[in-house]
């Protein structure tokens, strides 16, 4: 079975089957690293979201996902739409909105760890291959909006890369 190519359309209102969650600050992205038992991108790095259940918005369904996964409430006016594609095999594709959210409460942990087996800062630099092209992209360009933006430099309790893995 052939992948559908990846394909970016605006935002509109249509809500999105999965949408994902990329906390940023510093100039650093968080990401989660995904259980190699997952049935979507099984062991890889990749954004934190989830699945948007009925009657939820794109936000909503963003602010319940990080906030069952990593065990932070989301400022929602500080939130802002990344990209949207159309990915997944070409009989059952699935439309991706991934988010930016530069403020939240809490210091997120790994309270998934049967979808994750670890979660990490990562810097420009240092950012391991997402599992869409066009995410890498838009995180790199969002990245290095922030590490220029002094409004994002708050003091907030590191967070190192850290796995269940042995």
């Amino acid at each position: 079975m052939s992948a559908a190519p990846a394909s970016i359309s605006p935002v509109n209102a249509v809500v999105a089957d999965v949408v994902l969650g990329a906390l940023v600050e510093e100039g650093r992205v968080l990401l989660v690293h995904r259980s190699p038992h997952k049935r979507a991108h099984p062991d890889v790095w990749d954004l934190p979201g989830g699945c948007v259940e009925d009657g939820e918005s794109e936000v909503d369904t963003l602010e319940r996902e990080l906030r069952e996964e990593l065990g932070v409430r989301i400022s929602r006016d500080a939130v802002s739409h990344l990209y949207r594609l159309t990915a997944g095999p070409a009989d059952e594709p699935a439309l991706v909105s991934a988010w930016m959210v530069s403020r939240w409460q809490g210091v997120p942990a790994n309270i998934a760890p049967d979808e994750h087996v670890g979660i990490g800062w990562f810097a420009l630099d240092d950012l391991p291959s997402p599992a869409h092209p066009v995410m890498r992209n838009a995180l790199l360009n969002a990245l290095r909006g922030t590490a220029a933006d002094p409004s994002y430099n708050r003091s907030r309790p590191r967070l190192s890369v850290t796995s269940s893995r042995r």
